[in-house]
């Protein structure tokens, strides 16, 4: 049965085709129609778009009761698949003891440990989490095994939640590769990556992605992050790149070079890279992560400068159990707002129609699209920063 939605006082649509009309920069970037409408296919896809008074007849009707309504946010960056609890570890980063990726093995022992009902358990409920705050697409990433059976064993259950799942095998070098580092390159570019891909790109990851920070002990160095980029490439897979996170380094120019769809954190960015990022516009995404700056008292990413540049900007919440862990995307928005001179239109958009770019997706309300929707309990997607904190946005079930 067909579904009118009314009683919509916003509608965010993400549709360039709307942007006609528009005086506001922020309503003609999100293409908003006010007092609106859509009518929802039988098959869970938009099939009408428009103001409510055109709006034509339907099976069935909900009035949304003067609500607006927004695509579902897409979290293109997440570390769902884990076990144990870090807790400790970010008290101790609020008296002071920096972030180095070291805290990284705690996990990855507790989710080698774990059995797979219990990580299964704890990522439908992380995923149904998001859900209850408007996430609707949901990227996972695997990272906490870093052997290759755990490795898969991850996929496995990510696989489960999501088709968006990212092969991280080089989140870091295991202690037991500790004194063994290309050894651990190889076994990631060699024996994980074939088992990864045995069943064809896409089998049980669409992505690759690397932890390229010569700043930490335990991550990647820039030829090492191309060594593992470069192999995952040659598999079939995406390329996505934890990059330039604890200081300056070669991760945000890597990616744009291989044409990675996103590099993640773009924390420490010299002038070199910011350039590279605007010359990779369409191609590579800057993926912003506040919740990592807020949870590691860490400067924050100058948004406005990039988006100035003509960089593509995105916002994800890098959900994961040491540097942030919280699955709010509104939580990123309302950073991003006050933090790092974005305009609520803007944050809106990073976390909607660019991240989903980021993994290869249209997120727009428009006929043919999947009715992958959000509701906000207020009139305007304002309210999505101005009402911090406030659990006002849910996925829509239609």
């Amino acid at each position: 049965m067909s579904l009118l939605l009314t009683g919509i006082a916003e509608l965010t649509t993400n549709d360039p085709e709307r942007r006609d009309g528009h005086t506001d920069p922020g309503d003609a970037l999100l293409g908003i129609v006010r007092d609106a409408a859509l009518v929802v296919s039988s098959a869970g896809e938009v099939e009408w778009v428009g103001p409510a008074a055109e709006a034509p007849a339907a099976d069935d009707r909900r009035d949304l009761g003067g609500r607006a309504v927004i695509p579902g946010f897409v979290d293109s960056h997440t570390h769902l698949v884990f076990a144990g609890d870090r807790s400790a570890e970010f008290a101790a980063r609020m008296t002071g003891t920096p972030y180095d990726g070291g805290g990284i093995a705690v996990s990855v022992a507790a989710t080698r440990a774990a059995s797979d009902d219990d990580l299964r358990a704890l990522v439908a409920s992380r995923v149904a989490e998001m859900r209850a705050q408007g996430t609707t697409t949901v990227e996972i990433k695997s990272g906490y095994g870093l052997t290759l059976d755990d490795e898969l064993r991850s996929l496995r259950i990510a696989r489960e939640l999501t088709p968006h799942t990212t092969f991280l095998g080089a989140h870091v070098v295991p202690r037991e590769y500790a004194t063994r580092r290309a050894a651990y390159v190889d076994l990631v570019t060699g024996p994980m990556l074939d088992a990864v891909v045995a069943d064809g790109p896409t089998a049980l990851a669409e992505s690759i992605d690397v932890f390229c920070e010569p700043h930490s002990a335990h991550a990647f160095d820039g030829d090492e992050a191309r060594a593992i980029l470069e192999a995952g490439r040659a598999a079939g897979l995406s390329l996505r790149v934890h990059g330039n996170q604890l200081g300056h380094g070669p991760g945000v120019r890597l990616a744009c070079e291989l044409g990675a769809r996103s590099v993640d954190h773009c924390t420490f960015l010299a002038d070199a890279d910011v350039e590279a990022l605007a010359a990779a516009r369409g191609t590579t995404v800057a993926t912003l992560l506040p919740g990592v700056e807020f949870s590691t008292r860490s400067p924050y990413p100058d948004a406005r400068a990039l988006i100035d540049a003509g960089v593509d900007v995105a916002l994800a919440s890098d959900c994961n159990p040491g540097t942030c862990y919280s699955s709010s995307i509104p939580f990123a928005i309302a950073l991003a707002v006050r933090e790092m001179g974005m305009t609520p239109a803007e944050a809106l958009h990073a976390a909607t129609a660019v991240s989903a770019r980021s993994l290869g997706l249209d997120r727009r309300v428009a006929p043919g699209q999947p009715a992958e929707l959000a509701v906000i309990d207020a009139p305007s997607h304002l309210h999505l920063a101005y009402r911090a904190g406030v659990p006002i946005v849910r996925a829509l079930d239609v």
